[in-house]
């Protein structure tokens, strides 16, 4: 049986049962004709560029371009940010951006031949009369060389060159390698339906962001376009015609990276510099995650199958039993009355604020799901309040959308109109005068099960996108953001005194202002753990700070040894939290014995000792920017034999964290940065700039301590600075 639609029926009659299973197909079937009637509609347009230059002008902290077929605005938000912008096509609505007001940015201007170019004091942008656009550094390396772009239809696609050497990183959540370039990917937040391996494409929260590194600069590019989107990497044998560098003919053969966007005009910031300096100032544009509560940097305890309060106490008492400590419990979908979302099943959670309060007492928080799908149920005051507010997702038609999730047929909140983000915020408290004190939004891509295909809504659903309107492919990419904002706004009216927290498996670019993620339902593989190092770097570099995975992965029972070396990895990670799947064998930190119990033990321990360096880091994001989680080059970005490593990371300046990635390895090879380094085990010192041989018994992994660091810890409730 190797027909994958036959597999993914197979697995969903076992998961949610024959009757979901045949509302499924019916629902898929329907989606399925709805979306060819709807595309049947679009005639293909021919390519266009923009044609020849016309006419240039300055106007304020940049230019205005009109070309034959199409027109170019060049601004300078600062010296050293940029902002292209191409049309014909409608703006963006600002939902990703922080930062809308700059002040006037001191501008060169100069006419030549074969353009024109603007310059500030941190780069320069050369104008073709092609539409070609060239960015120069200060230092006067070009940094990176756009062609013209194209236009069919209401689609814009932008071409970049890329050196042979070049890399590229970010594109927000992707499950393949490190240097993104490696491979082409869909720009669309998507459930990969069931637990998801290595170098599936795509997953919950792409992003068009990425950073450039090459041998005479650095960049980081940010695509302000929403819709569905794609980036693909071809090979261009004659790229050297149309290159400006004065090197041509350049290495063979070249690559072009091709961005599409469906519908809207092409607009695109530029950052130079070094990564550090160019995730502070798309930080500025984009936002920063506020600092979060201390809790919420603990050790998390979750499980799809925690169906009662007795559940809820027995795991509880188990961390008690075994000298565990933790922070935080969540409650998946079994808490809910029937998985209607803002209900609490009476039976199995008679007193929820009683056992919330119990939770507080133990110092521990409780953090409940909530999901978009709102069951139809003309019993459900949700329901009917929302049919009363006309806040649900409407085909052109003006009939109500409804898909299949787990309360059964559901219809979703249109979360671009503003009154809908309104209504949503006042559910929420229910729940926090319960007791509540976290929120876990999933489901949020926006899912709706189907039998194949997307497992979303149809492309014709109508969005108000305050009042612009759009369908579907249009407003998906942003459905999970406005949810985590309806989300935020609502507990910073409910508790203002308190720092808000949520935490969402998907979102778009301005969603780390409102929530923190984490990696959705990863396979469980030693390929799973060891791809997470790399999807994680790929989100910090895309302004992603509070990151972790399921802890053992998602889907499977790990063994003992898989699950160990996953914790001793996640305890260095911003979100730190086991969870599984209902069909997975129990997975508390004690239930593989204690043996492995005593090293688990410890690994949980040092996370709580480090708890006062994750609050600097995080207090330090909130000023800077600066990711939690860095890759090795992050302060050497010049240093190439540091750029492909992706089986270690940074945690702030001070830590090098090298994890078991395979199975029954006992010792593993790490590359130091440049620099002293210290093993935090036995403070034995090393040199950098070389590769070094370290032992990895099941009991530890390789932690490294930079040379003159002073390590902030908690120890026996007293903060100790520790000096290297």
């Amino acid at each position: 049986m190797n027909n994958p639609l036959i597999i993914k029926a197979v697995l969903l009659l076992r998961s949610v049962g024959l009757a979901t299973t045949m509302r499924t197909l019916r629902y898929t079937l329907w989606k399925s004709w709805l979306d060819r009637k709807y595309q049947s509609r679009k005639v293909a347009q021919e390519t266009v560029s923009p044609g020849r230059l016309v006419e240039g002008k300055m106007i304020p902290s940049g230019g205005q371009f009109i070309f034959s077929r199409a027109s170019l605005e060049v601004k300078f938000l600062a010296h050293d940010l940029v902002r292209i912008s191409w049309q014909p096509g409608d703006p963006p609505l600002p939902y990703a951006l922080a930062k809308s007001d700059w002040p006037e940015v001191a501008i060169e201007w100069a006419s030549q031949n074969k353009g024109y170019v603007l310059s500030s004091e941190a780069m320069q942008v050369e104008v073709l009369t092609d539409g070609s656009l060239t960015f120069w550094s200060c230092t006067g390396e070009i940094l990176r060389y756009d062609l013209p772009p194209q236009r069919q239809g209401n689609a814009w696609i932008s071409i970049s060159y890329l050196r042979p050497e070049e890399h590229l990183y970010g594109l927000g959540e992707q499950s393949g390698p490190f240097n993104v370039r490696q491979r082409n990917h869909r720009l669309w937040t998507r459930d990969p339906g069931g637990s998801y391996a290595p170098n599936s494409d795509p997953i919950y929260m792409p992003v068009p962001v990425y950073l450039g590194l090459h041998h005479s600069g650095s960049y980081l590019a940010f695509y302000e376009n929403y819709s569905a989107g794609m980036i693909s990497f071809e090979p261009s044998p004659n790229v050297n015609a149309y290159l400006p560098f004065e090197s041509k003919p350049q290495p063979s053969p070249q690559t072009l990276a091709r961005l599409t966007f469906e519908q809207g005009m092409l607009r695109y910031y530029l950052i130079p510099g070094p990564p550090s300096r160019a995730l502070e100032r798309f930080s500025e544009l984009t936002g920063r995650a506020n600092l979060p509560p201390v809790w919420s940097l603990g050790y998390h305890q979750s499980r799809w199958g925690y169906k009662s309060e007795e559940d809820i106490r027995r795991v509880v008492a188990g961390f008690k039993q075994h000298d565990l400590p933790i922070s935080a419990i969540h409650l998946d979908i079994d808490y809910m009355d029937g998985y209607r979302v803002f209900t609490v099943d009476k039976k199995r959670f008679p007193n929820l604020k009683r056992l919330c309060d119990e939770l507080n007492q133990q110092d521990i928080h409780t953090v409940v799901i909530i999901d978009p799908g709102v069951k139809k149920d003309r019993h459900y005051p949700v329901y009917i309040e929302g049919l009363m507010e006309d806040v649900f997702c409407k085909l052109p038609q003006g009939k109500l959308v409804v898909g299949l999730v787990w309360p059964g047929w559901s219809v979703y909140p249109d979360f671009t109109a503003p009154h809908t983000r309104a209504w949503w915020n006042r559910y929420y408290q229910s729940l926090t005068d319960a007791g509540v004190d976290g929120f876990w939004h999933d489901m949020n891509e926006p899912t709706a099960f189907t039998a194949w295909g997307d497992l979303t809504l149809p492309n014709a659903t109508h969005h108000a996108l305050e009042g612009q309107g759009g369908d579907h492919r249009l407003a998906h990419n942003l459905y999970a953001l406005l949810m985590n904002r309806a989300g935020y706004e609502a507990l910073k009216r409910l508790r203002p005194e308190r720092r808000p927290w949520l935490i969402s498996r998907s979102g778009w670019v301005g969603s780390q202002r409102y929530a923190w993620n984490w990696t959705g339902d990863i396979e469980t593989s030693w390929e799973g753990l060891r791809m997470t190092i790399a999807t994680i770097l790929g989100m910090s570099l895309s302004g992603f700070p509070f990151t972790g995975p399921d802890i053992g992965g998602f889907s499977g029972t790990p063994t003992a040894e898989l699950y160990t070396r996953w914790l001793q990895m996640a305890v260095f990670l911003p979100f730190c939290r086991t969870h599984s799947a209902l069909t997975t064998a129990q997975r508390e930190p004690w239930t593989f014995g204690e043996a492995y119990t005593r090293i688990i033990r410890s690994f949980l321990k040092l996370r709580y000792r480090l708890l006062p360096y994750f609050y600097t880091l995080a207090w330090e994001h909130t000023q800077t920017g600066t990711p939690l989680i860095r890759p090795l080059f992050w302060n050497e970005w010049q240093n190439t034999s540091l750029w492909d490593v992706d089986d270690a990371f940074l945690l702030g300046d001070l830590l090098l964290i090298a994890p078991v990635l395979q199975e029954n390895v006992r010792q593993r090879e790490v590359i130091l940065p440049s620099g002293q380094w210290f093993n935090y085990w036995d403070d034995t010192p090393f040199m950098g700039s070389t590769q070094i041989t370290q032992p990895t018994p099941i009991e530890t992994i390789p932690v490294l301590v930079r040379s003159g660091s002073i390590l902030p810890l908690a120890d026996a409730g007293r903060l100790s600075l520790q000096v290297y």
